[in-house]
């Protein structure tokens, strides 16, 4: 066991961008139905993860979140919000799901909730008891208490937990989160990571001219050359439908800000860079939009392609971006972005994919053939908008 994990990018959703402190046994099973009943989990969307909020807060003189952290024996323990986190995963599995649950290294999780810190074997092992099959291990606090130098310094907790989970009875996918320190991209399959988050929080991300979203994606594209099977680039998590607000976490879910081009670009751009695709809207409140962004099945084919390359930019300036994405059957698909405030005409040279020949283009949003193209193929893109392709050789 465990050799064989996230050998396509995980999908499923995760509830911090929604419900933050808020999170509740209840919200998350209702996700969990919401996952099925809304068709998700057709198109591959399996996790269902509880993220940060989950534990006992320490101090808290709410008797709902407050209390002893751990048990006689040293477990961590659940508030009163989760009263039976073995009867949640079950219900889940028994959805035919997964189970995703989270905790930090450090001593305390980012909100100031107990953490795992010289507890890491003990808690490992409850989550395996309980039934979680991903864990998200977020650094926060563990900074305060981090020994060594350089690589070392970044390494160890992941390491220390990698090994934990390989000595588990169940397969447990593992994403590390520090937000792209020590270059993770570099060595975090080398200590039991699955797949492990590039940059910042991106529902904290600031917008410009674009959305925030472009800048955690291009910052992300950089490290194409580091995805394989089972080790991923992670750019956060899918922020449209409905969502909180990451600077006033007790707001009410409001519907994204985000264009409709501009939720066509996320997603396309997400699915290019073969990132863990992880909802984090209202499970509840999914629209026919949504799940049309969401549930594309050739869309989504891009992102869970079994030859398991990140795509990589072609070409980029301040009015269009052009990735190309290497696909297992020898295709290729290819997302030709307008960053500009108006539609523009964009091409694509095939020579600048060392592909030669004419290319049957498919456009995989509409899902319609567009004809073939002898040796480049030009489009317009709506503002803010993509047009995503795919190309593959015309038989002779």
């Amino acid at each position: 066991m465990g050799d064989l994990l996230a050998l396509t990018p995980p999908m499923g959703w995760n509830h911090w961008y929604t419900w933050y402190h808020k999170i509740t046994d209840q919200v998350v099973r209702r996700a969990a139905d919401a996952m099925i009943a809304s068709g998700m989990a057709d198109f591959g969307y399996q996790y269902v993860s509880i993220d940060d909020c989950w534990m006992i807060k320490p101090g808290d003189p709410d008797p709902v979140l407050g209390g002893e952290p751990r048990d006689a024996d040293g477990a961590i323990r659940p508030n009163a919000r989760f009263p039976d986190m073995k009867a949640l995963t079950d219900y889940i599995h028994g959805k035919g799901l997964k189970a995703g649950i989270y905790t930090s290294p450090g001593p305390l999780t980012c909100q100031k909730y107990t953490g795992s810190y010289q507890h890491e074997v003990i808690d490992a092992r409850r989550f395996a008891q309980w039934g979680f099959d991903f864990l998200k291990y977020d650094w926060c606090s563990y900074g305060g208490v981090a020994t060594g130098e350089g690589l070392a310094r970044y390494q160890r907790p992941y390491r220390l937990m990698g090994e934990i989970l390989k000595r588990q009875d169940r397969d447990i996918v593992f994403n590390l989160c520090q937000y792209g320190q020590g270059e993770v991209w570099k060595w975090g399959g080398e200590v039991g990571g699955h797949c492990w988050r590039t940059t910042g929080d991106l529902g904290l991300a600031k917008g410009s001219r674009l959305p925030g979203f472009y800048q955690i994606g291009l910052a992300n594209a950089k490290h194409f050359e580091y995805a394989a099977p089972g080790r991923w680039n992670d750019p956060d998590y899918l922020m449209i439908g409905c969502v909180g607000s990451p600077r006033r976490k007790g707001d009410a879910p409001q519907p994204t800000s985000l264009t409709p081009n501009e939720q066509y670009s996320y997603m396309s751009l997400w699915c290019l860079m073969a990132a863990p695709l992880f909802f984090s809207g209202d499970m509840t409140r999914l629209d026919a939009f949504t799940l049309n962004v969401l549930c594309n099945a050739e869309v989504l084919d891009v992102d869970q392609d079994v030859l398991g390359k990140q795509g990589r930019l072609i070409r980029q300036n301040d009015n269009e971006l052009i990735m190309a994405k290497p696909l297992e059957d020898g295709s290729w698909t290819v997302g030709l972005f307008n960053l500009g405030e108006a539609d523009r005409k964009l091409n694509l040279r095939f020579a600048d994919l060392a592909v030669q020949g004419p290319q049957r283009v498919r456009d995989l949003w509409r899902q319609r053939d567009l004809g073939v193209s002898p040796g480049s193929f030009e489009v317009t893109v709506p503002a803010h908008g993509v047009v995503l392709v795919k190309l593959q050789p015309e038989a002779q």
